[in-house]
């Protein structure tokens, strides 16, 4: 039991000795040199986790502008919306009930006004308006308009014209507006037309010689007239 107590005592004290002579063997210009390493090892993690950490930051101010500049652009838009529909509102409130005498030009500065028919050889075309639409009726011939005027609903107009080939055209709806722009022409901005309910029409070229053309326009079942569709590049 003695020499066992004695051998357990030595070990430990090897291993100091042992550690001892392992930590002699580092010079002090190596441990300076060590230390001057863990130092730089410790200043570039810092430096890196600063880096990343202003990275991050940066990104946050980033992603905050863009989501303010983009809730101040929805708000901007919104509040264009609502004004828009508040203009049109008013446009509408003022307009709704607003109409023009039967056999009105409105467009006379540009197609001028509806002459008698003088010459050798006269032909009419007559348009009667469904009751629930004022309609503005065009007359083309080579492309241009030579005859227009302004029906009330449910009444009619007759055009006097020389003998020829004509295209009727036909602008449906309600709610005079004169300020309401329409198209540009060689003549000018072409200004006047409904608020509510627009739709155009047409009939084909038709060749007159000595009779009458008459248009009955009804609205149908299912909301179209019994014109062909078209659209107010045409019809001006």
């Amino acid at each position: 039991m003695k020499n066992f107590t004695n051998h357990g005592f030595m070990l430990p004290l090897a291993l100091i000795l042992s550690l001892g002579i392992l930590s002699s063997c580092e010079s002090d210009e190596e441990r300076s040199y060590r230390l001057a390493q863990e130092e730089q090892q410790r200043i570039e993690q810092q430096e890196e986790r600063q880096r990343a950490e202003a990275e991050r930051q940066a990104r946050l101010e980033q992603e905050r502008i863009e989501r303010e500049a983009r809730l101040e652009q929805e708000r901007i838009e919104r509040e264009a919306q609502l004004e828009k529909e508040r203009k049109e509102k008013e446009i509408y409130d003022k307009y709704i009930s607003n109409s023009l005498r039967t056999g009105a030009t409105p467009y006379s500065y540009c197609f001028g006004t509806n002459k008698t028919c003088n010459e050798y050889g006269c032909s009419q075309i007559s348009v009667k308006t469904p009751l629930s639409s004022d309609v503005i009726v065009t007359i083309k011939q080579n492309g241009k308009v030579v005859r227009h005027a302004y029906i009330n609903g449910g009444f009619s107009y007759t055009f006097e014209v020389p003998n020829g080939t004509y295209q009727p055209f036909f602008y449906y709806g309600k709610g005079w507006n004169p300020d309401k722009v329409m198209k540009e022409l060689d003549c000018g901005t072409l200004e006047g037309g409904f608020i509510s309910a627009e739709h155009f029409g047409k009939d084909d070229s038709q060749h007159l010689s000595n009779n009458i053309l008459e248009y009955e326009l009804i609205l149908q079942e299912h909301g179209n007239f019994s014109t062909r569709p078209s659209n107010q590049n045409e019809a001006f």
